[in-house]
């Protein structure tokens, strides 16, 4: 199976008829309708993308199969993918989340710190969340050039220069 992106998420009905709130994550916002159909991430539905307006955070669209407000509203939540190679490449210095998701993380000194569990922004910047058997509590990075001057994918590690005291 085709490696799956995570390119947006349903917010919940938009009027009457059918339409949806929609979010996207793309780094231009409006490509999510050029990438074709989508799909959930189960995989028990796929859904065509037609954007009809923009509201505040996000886009109103239209869904396939998505007539009425009780259908649009039993989508809220619900993420949407796209195939990976339907994606653009990307720089060398641009990476998707999900490739950062499982690459150990060293210090500048060499010492395996643990894992990126995940990749979060909460409005302000990227954090890099890591875990590992040395660490008492998941710790959130900042993903910037400061604090994470090294990502190799092609060895499958990063290297990070975090600020003092966060480990």
């Amino acid at each position: 199976m085709t490696e799956l992106i995570c390119v947006g998420a349903i917010g919940g009905a938009f009027g009457v008829r059918g339409e949806v709130r929609l979010k996207s994550f793309c780094a231009e916002p409006a490509d999510i309708e050029t990438y074709g159909l989508l799909t959930t991430e189960d995989g028990s539905q796929t859904l065509s993308v037609h954007l009809t307006g923009s509201v505040k955070g996000g886009f109103t669209a239209r869904l396939t199969g998505v007539e009425t407000k009780e259908q649009a509203d039993a989508l809220r939540g619900i993420r949407l993918y796209a195939p990976r190679d339907r994606l653009p490449s990307l720089p060398d210095d641009e990476y998707y989340y999900t490739d950062l998701i499982g690459l150990d993380v060293y210090d500048t000194g060499g010492a395996l710190l643990g894992k990126v569990r995940s990749v979060q922004n909460h409005g302000a910047s990227d954090l890099l969340e890591i875990h590992g058997d040395g660490l008492k509590n998941t710790v959130l990075l900042p993903f910037t050039l400061t604090a994470v001057p090294t990502v190799d994918l092609n060895t499958g590690r990063i290297i990070v220069d975090p600020p003092d005291g966060l480990f």
